[in-house]
Protein backbone atom coordinates (compact mmCIF):
# COMPACT_ATOMS: atom_id res chain seq x y z
CA UNK A 1 0.00 0.00 0.00
CA UNK A 2 2.90 2.23 1.18
CA UNK A 3 2.16 6.37 0.40
CA UNK A 4 0.17 5.69 -2.73
CA UNK A 5 -3.02 4.70 -0.57
CA UNK A 6 -2.97 8.54 0.51
CA UNK A 7 -3.12 10.27 -2.82
CA UNK A 8 -7.12 9.89 -3.42
CA UNK A 9 -7.48 12.25 -0.58
CA UNK A 10 -5.77 15.05 -2.12
CA UNK A 11 -6.16 14.09 -5.81
CA UNK A 12 -9.06 15.91 -5.86
CA UNK A 13 -7.41 18.72 -6.08
CA UNK A 14 -6.63 18.36 -9.93
CA UNK A 15 -10.09 18.52 -10.87
CA UNK A 16 -10.45 22.17 -9.40
CA UNK A 17 -9.24 23.92 -12.23
CA UNK A 18 -12.11 22.37 -14.46
CA UNK A 19 -14.48 24.04 -12.24
CA UNK A 20 -14.45 27.41 -13.68
CA UNK A 21 -13.08 26.71 -17.29
CA UNK A 22 -15.89 23.88 -17.95
CA UNK A 23 -18.72 26.43 -16.83
CA UNK A 24 -17.04 28.83 -19.87
CA UNK A 25 -16.44 26.31 -22.80
CA UNK A 26 -18.88 23.38 -22.29
CA UNK A 27 -22.31 22.80 -23.09
CA UNK A 28 -24.48 23.01 -19.41
CA UNK A 29 -25.00 19.55 -20.28
CA UNK A 30 -21.38 17.84 -20.85
CA UNK A 31 -20.22 20.16 -17.99
CA UNK A 32 -22.84 19.01 -15.62
CA UNK A 33 -22.35 15.10 -16.78
CA UNK A 34 -18.61 15.80 -16.57
CA UNK A 35 -17.97 16.90 -13.15
CA UNK A 36 -20.54 14.84 -11.71
CA UNK A 37 -18.96 11.84 -13.20
CA UNK A 38 -15.79 12.99 -11.57
CA UNK A 39 -16.95 14.18 -8.15
CA UNK A 40 -18.68 10.56 -7.55
CA UNK A 41 -15.52 8.67 -8.84
CA UNK A 42 -13.34 10.54 -6.46
CA UNK A 43 -15.27 10.43 -3.48
CA UNK A 44 -15.66 6.70 -3.95
CA UNK A 45 -11.90 6.56 -3.98
CA UNK A 46 -11.64 9.08 -0.98
CA UNK A 47 -14.01 6.58 0.96
CA UNK A 48 -12.32 3.60 0.10
CA UNK A 49 -8.89 5.19 1.17
CA UNK A 50 -9.94 5.54 4.39
CA UNK A 51 -11.11 2.61 4.65
CA UNK A 52 -7.85 0.87 3.81
CA UNK A 53 -5.65 3.05 6.10
CA UNK A 54 -8.22 2.26 8.76
CA UNK A 55 -8.03 -1.60 8.63
CA UNK A 56 -4.63 -1.37 8.50
CA UNK A 57 -3.86 0.97 11.24
CA UNK A 58 -6.64 -0.75 13.43
CA UNK A 59 -5.77 -4.63 12.86
CA UNK A 60 -3.10 -3.73 15.91
CA UNK A 61 -5.28 -2.37 18.02
CA UNK A 62 -6.28 -5.14 21.10
CA UNK A 63 -9.86 -5.97 20.98
CA UNK A 64 -10.70 -4.38 17.54
CA UNK A 65 -13.39 -6.39 15.90
CA UNK A 66 -11.11 -7.53 12.70
CA UNK A 67 -9.32 -11.09 12.77
CA UNK A 68 -6.80 -11.68 14.70
CA UNK A 69 -4.34 -13.31 12.09
CA UNK A 70 -5.05 -9.83 10.56
CA UNK A 71 -2.43 -8.38 12.86
CA UNK A 72 0.03 -11.01 12.25
CA UNK A 73 3.91 -9.96 11.89
CA UNK A 74 3.87 -11.07 8.12
CA UNK A 75 0.71 -8.80 7.85
CA UNK A 76 2.84 -5.85 9.66
CA UNK A 77 5.94 -6.10 7.65
CA UNK A 78 4.08 -5.79 4.75
CA UNK A 79 1.74 -2.96 5.66
CA UNK A 80 3.31 -0.22 7.28
CA UNK A 81 0.51 0.36 10.29
CA UNK A 82 0.24 3.42 12.23
CA UNK A 83 -2.62 3.17 14.97
CA UNK A 84 -3.24 6.85 15.34
CA UNK A 85 -3.34 6.93 11.68
CA UNK A 86 -5.96 3.88 11.29
CA UNK A 87 -7.64 5.47 14.52
CA UNK A 88 -7.88 9.15 12.73
CA UNK A 89 -9.44 7.41 9.79
CA UNK A 90 -11.92 5.73 11.29
CA UNK A 91 -13.22 8.78 13.04
CA UNK A 92 -12.91 9.90 9.82
CA UNK A 93 -15.26 7.49 7.87
CA UNK A 94 -17.93 8.13 10.99
CA UNK A 95 -18.19 11.67 10.31
CA UNK A 96 -18.43 11.22 6.65
CA UNK A 97 -21.01 8.86 6.99
CA UNK A 98 -23.06 10.96 9.63
CA UNK A 99 -22.66 14.07 7.27
CA UNK A 100 -23.83 12.01 4.01
CA UNK A 101 -26.78 10.89 6.10
CA UNK A 102 -27.55 14.50 7.11
CA UNK A 103 -27.71 15.53 3.39
CA UNK A 104 -29.91 12.98 2.44
CA UNK A 105 -31.79 13.29 5.51
CA UNK A 106 -32.42 16.75 4.70
CA UNK A 107 -33.03 16.36 1.12
CA UNK A 108 -35.64 13.77 2.07
CA UNK A 109 -37.16 16.16 4.79
CA UNK A 110 -37.56 18.77 2.23
CA UNK A 111 -38.95 17.08 0.17
CA UNK A 112 -41.64 15.83 2.68
CA UNK A 113 -42.12 19.06 3.52
CA UNK A 114 -42.77 20.07 -0.19
CA UNK A 115 -45.27 17.67 -0.70
CA UNK A 116 -47.18 18.17 2.26
CA UNK A 117 -47.32 22.46 1.14
CA UNK A 118 -49.31 20.68 -2.35
CA UNK A 119 -51.73 18.75 0.07
CA UNK A 120 -54.69 20.14 -1.16
CA UNK A 121 -53.99 21.47 -4.42
CA UNK A 122 -55.75 19.84 -7.47
CA UNK A 123 -54.02 17.82 -9.70
CA UNK A 124 -53.33 20.75 -12.86
CA UNK A 125 -53.87 24.12 -11.36
CA UNK A 126 -52.34 25.62 -14.30
CA UNK A 127 -52.37 24.56 -18.69
CA UNK A 128 -50.33 21.59 -17.44
CA UNK A 129 -50.89 18.73 -14.77
CA UNK A 130 -47.18 19.22 -13.50
CA UNK A 131 -47.85 22.50 -12.21
CA UNK A 132 -48.74 24.34 -9.08
CA UNK A 133 -49.16 27.34 -7.99
CA UNK A 134 -49.36 28.38 -4.23
CA UNK A 135 -51.26 31.40 -2.96
CA UNK A 136 -48.54 33.17 -1.39
CA UNK A 137 -46.78 36.31 -1.85
CA UNK A 138 -43.49 35.51 -1.20
CA UNK A 139 -41.69 34.63 -4.62
CA UNK A 140 -40.81 31.88 -5.76
CA UNK A 141 -40.40 28.96 -8.04
CA UNK A 142 -38.69 25.25 -8.12
CA UNK A 143 -38.42 21.83 -9.57
CA UNK A 144 -39.87 19.11 -7.30
CA UNK A 145 -38.73 15.94 -7.73
CA UNK A 146 -41.14 13.13 -7.04
CA UNK A 147 -43.62 10.50 -9.35
CA UNK A 148 -44.61 12.83 -10.57
CA UNK A 149 -42.61 15.59 -10.57
CA UNK A 150 -44.13 18.89 -10.18
CA UNK A 151 -43.29 22.87 -10.83
CA UNK A 152 -43.71 25.03 -7.57
CA UNK A 153 -44.24 28.63 -8.20
CA UNK A 154 -46.00 31.30 -5.65
CA UNK A 155 -48.45 33.32 -7.07
CA UNK A 156 -46.13 36.39 -5.64
CA UNK A 157 -43.50 35.30 -8.79
CA UNK A 158 -46.28 34.88 -11.82
CA UNK A 159 -47.11 38.41 -10.22
CA UNK A 160 -43.85 39.72 -11.12
CA UNK A 161 -43.64 38.34 -14.31
CA UNK A 162 -45.00 39.08 -17.92
CA UNK A 163 -46.88 36.33 -20.05
CA UNK A 164 -43.48 35.20 -22.30
CA UNK A 165 -41.54 35.17 -18.91
CA UNK A 166 -43.50 33.01 -17.49
CA UNK A 167 -43.53 30.56 -19.75
CA UNK A 168 -39.80 30.35 -19.88
CA UNK A 169 -39.91 30.30 -16.34
CA UNK A 170 -41.79 27.61 -16.32
CA UNK A 171 -39.64 25.68 -19.37
CA UNK A 172 -36.64 26.15 -17.29
CA UNK A 173 -38.14 23.79 -14.26
CA UNK A 174 -39.85 21.56 -16.35
CA UNK A 175 -36.23 21.02 -17.92
CA UNK A 176 -35.15 20.12 -14.34
CA UNK A 177 -37.62 17.55 -13.95
CA UNK A 178 -37.14 15.95 -17.39
CA UNK A 179 -33.16 16.02 -16.98
CA UNK A 180 -33.41 15.07 -13.15
CA UNK A 181 -30.75 17.67 -12.04
CA UNK A 182 -31.86 16.82 -8.43
CA UNK A 183 -29.77 14.11 -8.85
CA UNK A 184 -26.47 15.65 -10.04
CA UNK A 185 -27.24 17.83 -7.27
CA UNK A 186 -27.43 15.31 -4.57
CA UNK A 187 -24.63 13.63 -6.03
CA UNK A 188 -21.86 16.45 -5.63
CA UNK A 189 -23.18 17.15 -2.18
CA UNK A 190 -22.41 13.98 -1.26
CA UNK A 191 -19.15 14.02 -2.72
CA UNK A 192 -18.45 17.42 -0.99
CA UNK A 193 -19.71 16.23 2.28
CA UNK A 194 -16.98 12.54 1.55
CA UNK A 195 -14.02 15.24 0.22
CA UNK A 196 -13.66 18.80 1.27
CA UNK A 197 -11.49 19.40 -1.57
CA UNK A 198 -14.62 18.47 -4.25
CA UNK A 199 -16.70 21.83 -3.05
CA UNK A 200 -15.79 23.75 -6.09
CA UNK A 201 -17.51 20.99 -8.29
CA UNK A 202 -20.67 21.37 -6.62
CA UNK A 203 -20.84 24.77 -7.12
CA UNK A 204 -20.17 24.35 -10.49
CA UNK A 205 -22.50 21.44 -11.37
CA UNK A 206 -25.14 23.35 -9.29
CA UNK A 207 -24.45 26.51 -11.71
CA UNK A 208 -24.37 24.26 -15.09
CA UNK A 209 -27.48 22.56 -13.94
CA UNK A 210 -29.19 26.53 -13.96
CA UNK A 211 -27.63 26.68 -17.52
CA UNK A 212 -28.68 23.68 -18.71
CA UNK A 213 -32.05 24.45 -17.79
CA UNK A 214 -32.15 28.02 -19.14
CA UNK A 215 -30.61 26.88 -22.49
CA UNK A 216 -33.92 24.31 -22.91
CA UNK A 217 -36.07 27.31 -21.64
CA UNK A 218 -34.89 29.52 -24.04
CA UNK A 219 -34.99 26.68 -27.35
CA UNK A 220 -38.50 26.17 -26.13
CA UNK A 221 -39.81 29.74 -25.95
CA UNK A 222 -37.63 30.41 -29.17
CA UNK A 223 -36.35 33.83 -28.04
CA UNK A 224 -32.83 33.68 -25.58
CA UNK A 225 -33.79 37.41 -24.59
CA UNK A 226 -36.92 36.47 -22.87
CA UNK A 227 -35.54 33.43 -20.94
CA UNK A 228 -32.91 36.59 -19.77
CA UNK A 229 -35.31 38.78 -19.20
CA UNK A 230 -37.27 35.84 -16.84
CA UNK A 231 -34.26 35.23 -14.72
CA UNK A 232 -32.90 38.52 -14.38
CA UNK A 233 -36.13 39.81 -13.38
CA UNK A 234 -37.04 36.27 -10.87
CA UNK A 235 -33.16 37.49 -9.25
CA UNK A 236 -34.84 40.87 -8.33
CA UNK A 237 -37.90 40.26 -6.94
CA UNK A 238 -37.00 36.90 -5.00
CA UNK A 239 -35.93 36.54 -1.87
CA UNK A 240 -34.98 33.05 -0.33
CA UNK A 241 -36.05 30.12 -1.45
CA UNK A 242 -38.54 27.90 0.68
CA UNK A 243 -37.35 24.57 -0.67
CA UNK A 244 -33.60 24.59 0.05
CA UNK A 245 -31.31 21.65 -2.03
CA UNK A 246 -33.85 22.05 -5.32
CA UNK A 247 -32.84 24.04 -8.51
CA UNK A 248 -34.67 27.46 -7.96
CA UNK A 249 -35.25 29.34 -11.18
CA UNK A 250 -33.05 32.73 -9.86
CA UNK A 251 -31.70 33.17 -6.27
CA UNK A 252 -30.96 36.93 -5.25
CA UNK A 253 -27.06 36.59 -5.03
CA UNK A 254 -24.84 34.11 -6.82
CA UNK A 255 -24.30 33.44 -10.76
CA UNK A 256 -27.46 35.35 -12.79
CA UNK A 257 -24.94 38.23 -13.98
CA UNK A 258 -23.51 35.24 -15.55
CA UNK A 259 -26.57 33.04 -16.36
CA UNK A 260 -28.37 36.66 -18.24
CA UNK A 261 -24.72 37.00 -20.15
CA UNK A 262 -24.55 33.71 -21.28
CA UNK A 263 -28.24 33.75 -22.50
CA UNK A 264 -27.92 36.88 -24.07
CA UNK A 265 -24.36 35.72 -25.88
CA UNK A 266 -24.31 33.16 -28.38
CA UNK A 267 -26.07 29.80 -28.05
CA UNK A 268 -22.90 27.15 -26.63
CA UNK A 269 -21.23 24.12 -28.90
CA UNK A 270 -23.07 21.23 -28.19
CA UNK A 271 -19.80 19.50 -27.76
CA UNK A 272 -19.42 17.50 -24.61
CA UNK A 273 -15.36 17.61 -24.73
CA UNK A 274 -13.42 20.55 -25.07
CA UNK A 275 -10.99 20.46 -27.82
CA UNK A 276 -7.45 19.33 -26.21
CA UNK A 277 -5.39 22.41 -27.54
CA UNK A 278 -7.67 25.35 -25.37
CA UNK A 279 -6.92 25.87 -21.56
CA UNK A 280 -10.32 23.82 -20.89
CA UNK A 281 -9.10 21.27 -22.53
CA UNK A 282 -5.98 21.01 -20.73
CA UNK A 283 -8.25 21.21 -17.64
CA UNK A 284 -10.03 18.28 -18.35
CA UNK A 285 -7.49 16.19 -18.97
CA UNK A 286 -5.72 17.26 -16.02
CA UNK A 287 -8.79 16.90 -14.45
CA UNK A 288 -9.32 13.48 -16.15
CA UNK A 289 -5.96 11.93 -15.34
CA UNK A 290 -6.09 13.05 -11.74
CA UNK A 291 -9.66 10.97 -11.87
CA UNK A 292 -8.05 8.49 -13.03
CA UNK A 293 -4.78 8.26 -11.18
CA UNK A 294 -7.05 8.37 -7.85
CA UNK A 295 -8.93 5.18 -9.04
CA UNK A 296 -5.50 3.37 -9.62
CA UNK A 297 -4.57 4.11 -6.24
CA UNK A 298 -7.21 3.09 -4.35
CA UNK A 299 -7.39 0.15 -6.65
CA UNK A 300 -3.64 -0.76 -6.08
CA UNK A 301 -3.98 -0.33 -2.86
CA UNK A 302 -7.21 -2.56 -2.36
CA UNK A 303 -5.67 -5.43 -4.01
CA UNK A 304 -2.80 -5.03 -2.16
CA UNK A 305 -4.14 -5.48 1.13
CA UNK A 306 -6.48 -8.28 0.01
CA UNK A 307 -3.70 -10.07 -1.16
CA UNK A 308 -1.48 -9.82 1.63
CA UNK A 309 -4.21 -10.69 4.21
CA UNK A 310 -5.50 -13.63 1.97
CA UNK A 311 -1.83 -15.12 2.35
CA UNK A 312 -2.04 -14.81 6.13
CA UNK A 313 -6.03 -15.91 6.63
CA UNK A 314 -9.26 -17.55 4.71
CA UNK A 315 -11.16 -14.57 3.60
Amino acid sequence: MGFFVFLPLVLPLTAVPIARLTEQHLHPRGAARLMTSISAVMAVCSVLCLGLIGVVGTAQIPGNPLPDSWSDPEVRAALPYHETVGTAAMWLLALVGSACARTVGRHLRVRARARRALTGLPAGTGPSDDLAVLPDLNPYAYALPGSPGRVVVSTGMLAGLAADEREALLAHERAHLRHRHHRYLLATQLAACINPFLRPLQDAVAYSAERWADEDSAQAVGDRRITARAVARAALVSHAAPAPGFAAFAAPAGPVPRRVAALLGPVPTSRNWPPAKTPAGLAAMVAAVGTAASALCALNAAVALLVVLKAVTPL
